[in-house]
Order: C-alpha cells, then sequence, then structure tokens
C-alpha cells in the first residue's frame, strides 16, 4: 500500500497521509512520494494543493522515520536528504499548498507544515520541534524556517523544550493561519483553496515566488555559515545523537552526557 493517496478536482489537488500505521512517519520512500507527486503536478494547471492526514488520523506526521537516521558521523539533514528535496519542491512549487492539520505534528513533520504557504489548523492539533530529545542538530534551512515564522525567543523555547504547542497557542503566535472546528475544517479549507483558484495564477506564482525570496533575505555572512556546519557536525559526532537514537527505539528515556 502507497503511504499517500491523492485526489484532483476543480484545479484543487488533494494529497493524503496514508500510513496511520507508522504515525505517517517520513521514510525515504513516503518523502519520495510526495515529491514524484508535486513533480507531475507542475505539468498540470494545478492552483492550489492541500496537504492532510486521514480524517480519524491522531497524528499528521510523526517526522522523520528514525530508523533510517544514519549512525553518529554522518550528517542526519544533508541537502540531498528526501526531505530536504521535498521542502525545495514545494518551496518552487507555482502555485499554494496548504497543510490542513486535525492531529499532533512533530519533528520533520513540523518542518514540511511550516514549507507549506499556510496551515489551517483544528482545535487537535499540536506542533512540536523534537531534536533536542534525540540529540539530532539541525540544518540552516530548517532554522530559517522556524525564525521567519516565529520570534526568536519562541523558537528557542521550542527547540531547547522539545514540548509541543496546543492549537490555541499556535494560533495566537501565528504559526497557524485560521483555527478551524474539526467537523468543518474540510469544508473551510477546501472552500479557502477554491476562493485562491480563482484567482489569477500568474500572478499567484510570482508573488509567491517573491514572498519567498524576500523571507529569505536575510543576510548570513560565509563565517557565519561555516560556524553553523561545524556545530552541527560537532552534534551529529556526539555520544549525545547515538544515545538519542537508541534510546527512542528501545523505549527508554535517553541519558545525555552532553558530549
Amino acid at each position: 500500500m502507497k503511504s499517500i493517496s491523492t485526489t484532483f478536482n476543480d484545479k484543487i489537488a488533494i494529497i493524503t497521509f496514508n500510513n496511520d500505521s507508522r504515525r505517517n512517519a517520513l521514510s525515504d520512500e513516503m518523502l519520495q512520494e510526495l515529491e514524484h507527486c508535486f513533480e507531475n503536478y507542475s505539468t498540470k494547471d494545478v492552483r492550489v494543493v492541500i496537504l492532510r492526514s486521514n480524517s480519524n488520523a491522531k497524528v499528521w506526521s510523526a517526522g522523520l522515520d528514525i530508523n533510517q537516521l544514519p549512525e553518529p558521523g554522518k550528517d542526519p539533514l544533508p541537502y540531498s536528504h528526501p526531505l530536504e528535496k521535498l521542502m525545495r519542491r514545494i518551496e518552487e512549487f507555482k502555485s499554494p499548498v496548504i497543510a490542513m492539520v486535525t492531529g499532533s505534528v512533530w519533528g520533520g513533520g513540523f518542518d514540511l507544515a511550516l514549507t507549506c504557504d499556510m496551515i489551517i489548523g483544528s482545535p487537535k492539533c499540536s506542533f512540536a520541534i523534537t531534536p533536542a530529545k534525540i540529540g539530532v542538530p539541525y540544518n540552516t534551512t530548517g532554522l530559517m524556517h522556524f525564525l521567519n515564522a516565529v520570534e526568536m525567543n519562541i523558537a528557542k523555547e521550542m527547540f531547547f523544550t522539545a514540548r509541543p504547542i496546543n492549537a490555541e497557542r499556535a494560533y495566537n503566535i501565528g504559526l497557524i493561519n485560521h483555527l478551524v472546528d474539526t467537523d468543518e475544517i474540510e469544508y473551510f479549507t477546501y472552500n479557502l483553496a477554491k476562493k485562491i483558484s480563482e484567482n489569477s495564477p500568474l500572478a499567484i506564482s510570482v508573488i509567491k515566488e517573491q514572498l519567498n525570496l524576500l523571507g529569505k533575505a536575510k543576510p548570513v555572512t560565509p563565517d557565519v555559515f561555516e560556524k553553523i556546519n561545524e556545530l552541527r557536525a560537532k552534534a551529529f559526532n556526539s555520544f549525545d545523537f547515538s544515545e538519542g537514537k537508541n534510546a527512542f527505539l528501545e523505549k527508554r528515556k535517553p541519558e545525555f552526557r552532553g558530549n
């Protein structure tokens, strides 16, 4: 069975995560399926894409499949990683992508949702960014996604605590565009997509690219970039990285040493 299912109607494409037994963990295979969808849609008259989970799914996405994390010493999220490739594909996609979130979102799934142009959430949704729980360093691209979405102090709290924030707080700090009752969210999201689809696709495509370019316009000097990479290497070569992964797989509390 495929990890996703798709429908296309009224120039609106809906991609549904369909791997509830694995909590929609973002395996390499699932990420490649998603990227293939966007590649196909790029040649069609798709005005909006809605990214969602099944209606009864408690988890929108559990994030990267931890079973596929590399051993210590290898970058867990390089430029060529399938998640990175998918997020670039979404950013470069000509039409708006809406994340419709009705469950919890964790780690890389949160990064994926933030890459979408809008997030519509239900009262049951929650968001957590969890690299500190398993000793995983985060890359510059991912950090910039968060700094473009929330203030620095909020980003620090979320990264440092790894605790989920509920739907109401996510709405109040601007992470989600609309907070809609669970029984109305499908209609609301589709109606929003329909309104977008009736506007000029060329104008929207141009404005989307302009806004994305401006969002990335914050300067990062070469020495800062090199320092960030050095810090990441320190983390993914550490005991803590190995311990975090092993503890998760063994379903126990990690015993981090800070080295």
